[in-house]
């Protein structure tokens, strides 16, 4: 048979609350997945470079990509612009590949609602507790006390969408968690719809059953 279409597979989740680990593990598990590396206007952080951990790209041209529809997904968060390039997950999944996205209800719900959006599969990750989330933030450093503050007012909002994916997941064992989910991907992909080619194949065992006949 020919090759299995792509999957988007988007994982969201509050921040803290772990999607950034698991998306890290998925793409060890499986080297053949490709992660949408998103653009961005926000200034680089220090060990980030343009193209591998984002795109970073002036205001103007952000929106003129969006304008000119080059954009799957976008939205304005903490102050910024965020989106993910169309072009190169159009060709990725055309060609058998899964594309992996971390990105939050927003763009889950952008993606979802395109063209491409039979082919999603979206998954998100529950904390166990609020108090763990707050404790996950603070134990990283990267940010300030408000920038904590500010994650933690908008986490909810982030958790009141959890109804729209198509699978929940509670982090409350990172390794329990991820076997959950190479499940999911894995029973995903063998969907009928990602695979084009049963379709001929059902037709050639006709075939073959009306020669016998």
């Amino acid at each position: 048979m020919t090759k299995r279409r792509g999957l988007l597979i988007i994982l969201s989740s509050p921040s803290g609350a772990g999607k950034s680990t698991l998306s890290r593990k998925l793409l060890e598990w499986d080297p053949s997945l490709s992660f949408s590396v998103s653009a961005t206007t926000r200034s680089p952080r220090p060990g980030e470079v343009d193209g591998q951990h984002y795109h970073f790209l002036s205001e103007a041209d952000f929106k003129k990509t969006v304008a000119e529809g080059g954009m799957l997904e976008h939205a304005h968060v903490f102050g910024n612009f965020y989106g993910s390039p169309k072009a190169p997950v159009q060709a990725a999944i055309d060609a058998g590949r899964d594309v992996l996205f971390d990105i939050d209800w927003q763009g889950a719900q952008q993606i979802v609602n395109s063209a491409l959006g039979p082919h999603t599969l979206s998954i998100f990750i529950l904390p166990p507790s609020i108090i763990e989330l707050r404790r996950r933030l603070e134990s990283r450093g990267q940010d300030s006390a408000e920038v904590i503050a500010k994650r933690m007012q908008k986490s909810w909002d982030e958790i009141s969408h959890w109804g729209s994916y198509d699978f929940v997941l509670v982090n409350d064992d990172l390794e329990r968690t991820f076997a959950d989910l190479k499940t999911i991907v894995t029973a995903t992909r063998l969907r009928r719809l990602q695979q084009p080619g049963l379709v001929d194949h059902v037709r050639g065992l006709q075939a073959q059953f009306e020669e016998l006949a």
